[in-house]
């Protein structure tokens, strides 16, 4: 149940950052230039995830790490790289690379507890 109000918050969150920026109404250029980034790879994971759960009929079903990286890996070449070569409004940024990837694995890490206890205790014993 926590985990659907942290994406009801982002979803939200996001939605609102965007309508501010259509509306050009001003932001703090931190919020405006990279929250959505950030956000952006949790919010599809999420989707994606919701979606084969229901379809497979499988309540465990869960990304493996590959594929968050793969998923992270193109948004950033698309993003970052591709599109800004044909259409002015991307920019290539390289703190967007960074945002998609922590993004992606702050899903993975908090979809799969076992992970998260596995770099907590690392963590413990640095």
């Amino acid at each position: 149940m926590f985990r659907v109000v942290i994406y009801i918050g982002m979803f939200v969150t996001a939605l609102a950052i965007y309508v501010l920026q259509r509306f050009s109404l001003p932001l703090p250029s931190v919020i405006n230039n990279y929250a959505n980034d950030l956000f952006c790879l949790p919010l599809l994971l999420g989707a994606m995830e919701f979606t084969i759960r229901h379809l497979k009929k499988d309540k465990d079903f869960k990304f493996p790490l590959g594929f968050v990286i793969l998923l992270a890996s193109y948004y950033s070449f698309y993003f970052e790289y591709y599109l800004p070569s044909f259409n002015q409004r991307y920019t290539a940024d390289w703190a967007d690379v960074i945002l998609y990837f922590i993004g992606g694995l702050l899903f993975y890490f908090s979809e799969n507890k076992k992970g998260v206890r596995l770099l907590g205790k690392g963590l413990q014993d640095i």
